[in-house]
């Protein structure tokens, strides 16, 4: 009866011990619907670079980054798509297929046949097929050959070899084998029977029969060995946390034995997350994580962390917890529309709670000082469950007929609800929060409620309802809490912050200067924290002065929009969002040091949290409620280590082709160069970091010889075209999820430059196009010389021409002066003779002067006044009506050294006199004026006349002075320039002609 007891006991503190542990089983499969090709995965191995390679039964090959899948199968050369083994050796993946070995070396896939492949392994740089008849070997990576070891052996399936330190045990279709080499023939059988695996761990091998169990062989004596019995129909044996020994099977999943007790551990089976319970192999990554390859499930990630999930597989009602709540022995969360539910050391327990609250959304729990719940909901009220205790007698009779009389208490539970129905003003509870026996009840849009409980009554007494007149400016409700001098504060839809303190409600209106939601809040201490939406997290210490700042710092929290904030006892901040949950460490300033995110990759596998759905246990365990399930997270005092990222150049092209040679990556050594011709100038770098557990948060930057690095970004490819011959290093670095970089992957490559740029050949180029431009230059100075000589000639008769030309001018204005005087002095010979002498007189000088500078090139500027005064006083003498003059030169002129042509006033100041004041009705006045810059002589003749423009409308056609006017101005222009002389109208304010103003300029010129 005891022994019955005993394993009654035993079986069920097993289960129970399974079905806790079984809960901290994070699993996350892959199947087709992610990309696997095949859903029978039987064999796995993870390269150098981190890729997970898979080998399927019909699908092919599969190589897996954490994210994506990239297949391979018959098409692509594979000897066939049905995979039993693979290994990894020397850069090269050998895969075992049902018609023999593939292996894959610089991208392509090179085939020898040969039985069904079960396992790959090397030793001695030589690599070991075991098959379904004996024992192969690679030969220099090209073909394969049969090692004879024994004719049963020869004949038989080995389905797998380990090497251990002084002896080859292989595991076979005829029995257990041991030998000490592969070369000799000392091989002798140890257990006969159906060996389907082996492992070995320290002094002990394990070796697995098909149907018979497990044997535990200790080397050091084989008489101290024994029989595991279960489990039965095993695949494979892996040794896992250094003292657990994973059991995979075709059967029943797997089972994890103690390795010094060789006891039972867990079981992992379609009970707690495998889809099928075929499992093939077990292997550990380089992160530590555990993957285990099924036969029809695809494979798995097994998460071994401090993270425990439930969910409406594991014993919820339903997966979305919108409330969480832990009380003294038990935690307390609402799954969506379906009630309560309780989890404390037996189990998870369903909450009967009265029909009114079976189909309502529970949005918040908590407990009073009696332990008792108090639950409000969307629509429905509050839910209270008053716990009642009362005494029970219990009677025993002794052996001697006395009776004994006990007490007993016996506690139950009664459900109370508070709604409209029963009275209570408001069924849309947001938020209850008890001080001492004080209810505080947040409602959704009717402001804030303050009550007590009454047990005699059975009823909810209201002591003070909060609204607007209140002062509550929003009662858009989103949170209440309490601080440590049991103030109540509040936070709206619409940002609005406060807090009520003996019956009083202080408003601090729109903290945050936005109109984001302020969902969450959290004290710790003196210190509010708020959660907001969209917005991140903000902070301030609760003092007269409320100063909100945001929580920033050194890395940033993985969203802004923020569900839940809560303290761990190590101090940790926890902010749940849409992405999982951030642990946040913080400095004494309040400024963010670090942050560890985790999400689904990372074994949380609730992914979003819900709204303030956070508690923490006695223990210190978090509780976090999300929309996939409750998550339990056990703090842990040690840090995992932090892994560094491994960076890869997984490929190189050059001119859009592959480099074949790049297998095994030797030009990735710094110290090698990679040499390309002229015309190689396009290059493309393909490189990549695989991190399992995050893969789409690795990011990379680069930089081309000395240039600043890129910015990061996700692209793992960098394509150069266009480069110029030269030396280049090309630099690239990954970082990973917790921001953490790589070594920086360098590789050098040189471009040669053309014949053309070479130095030899620029010298020979440069020398014989320097004696060709010499040869040219000599014939052209030599034809330049006689050019210049013709053309000396040729400007020298065009000078003489154009002297010639200059003196024909003048001698043709002379005769016409000449003639216009005389003409004046014929008509005063019979009426004014006294007056003809004395203009004979003048004009007799003005004439010698006029004919002696005639002959003359340039006179100085003295002469010409000179000329020029006679010249006037022939024309005062010979007018019709009397006119004054004057002639004005600046001081800074000495008339004595400049020169000028003759002649060259004259025409203008007689067109000024004649047709201009002479052809007036008022007193004539002539102003004649020069002044200089250090280019140029001016020259400003003006007139009060009737106008330049208006004398040559009256003018005839046979009117000479106009003639005059052109020639002398053609002579100004032609020494000075077009423009050089400007000839305009003066008029009054009323538009009446006042007179006409004539400036010219010519080049200053003198004669020293």
């Amino acid at each position: 009866m005891k022994s019955i007891t005993l394993y009654i006991l035993l079986t069920l503190c097993t289960f129970l011990i399974n079905t806790v542990e079984a809960q901290h089983d994070q699993l996350r499969g892959y199947t087709l619907e992610h990309g696997l090709p095949q859903s029978q995965v039987y064999d796995m191995v993870q390269d150098s670079i981190g890729y997970l390679w898979l080998g399927t039964q019909g699908g092919g090959l599969s190589r897996f980054d954490g994210a994506s899948f990239k297949s391979w199968n018959e098409k692509d050369g594979l000897l066939s798509n049905y995979i039993h083994a693979l290994h990894i050796a020397n850069g090269v993946l050998y895969i075992g297929t049902r018609n023999g070995l593939s292996m894959r070396i610089n991208n392509q896939f090179l085939n020898s046949e040969s039985p069904q492949v079960l396992q790959i392994l090397n030793r001695d740089d030589t690599v070991y097929l075991a098959t379904v008849k004996g024992v192969y070997k690679v030969i220099d990576n090209k073909t394969v050959k049969a090692v004879s070891l024994h004719p049963t052996l020869d004949s038989s399936s080995i389905n797998h070899i380990v090497f251990s330190d002084k002896a080859i045990w292989l595991a076979t279709s005829s029995g257990l084998w041991k030998t000490s080499s592969f070369k000799n023939k000392n091989i002798s059988q140890i257990e006969k029977g159906n060996f389907s695996a082996l492992a070995q761990y320290k002094h002990n091998v394990y070796a697995s029969t098909f149907n018979d169990g497990t044997f535990v062989i200790d080397t050091r004596g084989l008489e101290d060995s024994f029989l595991i019995k279960e489990p039965l129909r095993i695949n494979a044996l892996s040794i896992q946390n250094e003292n657990e020994l994973w059991v995979a099977t075709d059967n029943s999943g797997i089972t994890v034995i103690d390795i010094e007790t060789h006891l039972e551990k867990f079981r992992l089976n379609t009970t707690n997350g495998l889809a099928v319970p075929h499992v093939r192999k077990v292997i550990r990554d380089k992160q530590s994580a555990l993957w285990i390859a099924t036969s029809g499930g695809g494979f798995y990630k097994y998460f071994q962390n401090n993270f425990k999930h439930f969910d409406k597989n594991s014993g919820l009602k339903d997966n979305r917890v919108y409330a969480v709540h832990a009380t003294k022995n038990a935690i307390w969360n609402s799954n969506a529309e379906a009630g309560l539910v309780a989890i404390d050391s037996l189990g998870i327990h369903h909450i009967n709670v009265p029909k009114l609250f079976s189909g309502v959304k529970i949005k918040t729990i908590t407990s009073d000082s009696n332990g008792d719940i108090w639950a409000g909901s969307d629509g429905r009220g509050l839910l209270y469950r008053e716990t009642v205790s009362k005494d029970s007698l219990v009677f025993t009779m002794s052996t001697n007929y006395a009776v004994k009389i006990d007490t007993l208490k016996i506690t139950r539970t009664k459900n109370h609800v508070f709604n409209s129905d029963t009275g209570f003003p408001y069924d849309w509870i947001k938020d209850i929060e008890i001080i001492n026996k004080t209810l505080w009840i947040a409602t959704y849009s009717s402001g804030i409620l303050k009550a007590e409980y009454n047990p005699e009554t059975k009823g909810i007494a209201i002591l003070k309802r909060f609204g607007i007149q209140e002062n509550i400016n929003d009662l858009l409700l989103k949170d209440i809490a309490v601080d440590e001098h049991n103030r109540l504060w509040f936070a709206s839809k619409n940002g609005y912050l406060g807090y009520i303190e003996n019956d009083t409600v202080t408003s601090l209106g729109k903290v945050l200067n936005t109109t984001a939601e302020i969902v969450s809040l959290l004290f710790s201490g003196n210190t509010l924290y708020l959660g907001t939406s969209g917005k991140g997290v903000w902070w301030t210490e609760i003092d007269d002065n409320l100063v909100l700042k945001k929580l920033q710092g050194e890395k940033a929290l993985y969203s802004q929009n923020i569900y839940q904030l809560i303290f761990d006892n190590q101090g940790y901040l926890w902010v749940g969002s849409e992405r999982g949950i951030d642990k946040v460490k913080l400095s004494t300033s309040h400024t963010i040091e670090d942050v560890f995110h985790f999400g689904r990759d990372d074994g949380f596998l609730g992914i979003e949290t819900c709204l303030n759905a956070i508690d923490i246990d006695a223990s210190g365990n978090l509780w976090i409620g999300a929309i996939y399930g409750l998550t339990q997270y056990q703090p842990s005092t040690t840090a995992s280590a932090q892994r560094v990222p491994q960076l890869f150049i997984t490929d190189i092209e050059v001119n859009y082709k592959p480099l074949d040679s790049l297998w095994g990556l030797p030009f990735t050594n710094e110290h090698k160069t990679l040499q390309l011709t002229p015309d190689q100038t396009q290059i493309s770098f393909y490189y990549k970091t695989v991190d399992l557990n995050h893969p789409k948060e690795v990011y990379y930057r680069f930089k081309l010889n000395d240039s600043p690095y890129s910015s990061w970004t996700q692209e793992h490819t960098q394509h150069f075209s266009g480069l110029a011959y030269g030396d280049y290093e090309f630099t690239v670095q990954s970082r990973n999820a917790r921001g953490i970089t790589s070594q920086p992957k360098s590789f050098r490559f040189f471009i040669e430059s053309p014949l053309y740029k070479k130095n030899w050949f620029i010298v020979l180029v440069v020398s014989i196009l320097i004696l060709i431009v010499v040869l040219i230059a000599y014939q052209y100075v030599k034809r330049l010389q006689q050019q210049n000589k013709e053309e000396w000639e040729r400007l020298e008769l065009k000078n003489n021409l154009l002297e010639l030309e200059q003196k024909a001018l003048r001698l043709q204005m002379n005769p016409h002066f000449i003639f216009n005087v005389l003409n004046g002095i014929k008509a005063m010979a019979i009426a004014q003779p006294d007056k003809m002498n004395t203009t004979i007189n003048s004009f007799a000088t003005l004439l010698r002067e006029t004919l002696l500078n005639s002959r003359k090139d340039t006179i100085s500027l003295e002469q010409e006044l000179n000329t020029l005064n006679h010249y006037i006083q022939v024309e005062q003498l010979m007018a019709s009506k009397p006119f004054i003059y004057s002639i004005k030169v600046d001081k800074d002129i000495a008339v004595e050294e400049v020169l000028i042509p003759p002649m060259l006033v004259q025409p203008f100041v007689e067109n000024a006199i004649r047709h201009g004041i002479l052809k007036g009705k008022k007193p004539g006045e002539l102003s004649i004026s020069f002044y200089s810059t250090a280019d140029f002589l001016y020259c400003k003749i003006e007139d009060n006349g009737i106008g330049i423009f208006t004398s040559q409308q009256q003018k005839t056609k046979t009117d000479h002075q106009s003639v005059a006017l052109e020639v002398t101005k053609e002579r100004i222009e032609s020494l000075s320039g077009e423009g050089a002389v400007l000839i305009e109208e003066v008029k009054n304010d009323d538009g009446t002609v006042k007179g006409t103003t004539i400036t010219f300029k010519i080049p200053l010129e003198t004669d020293y």
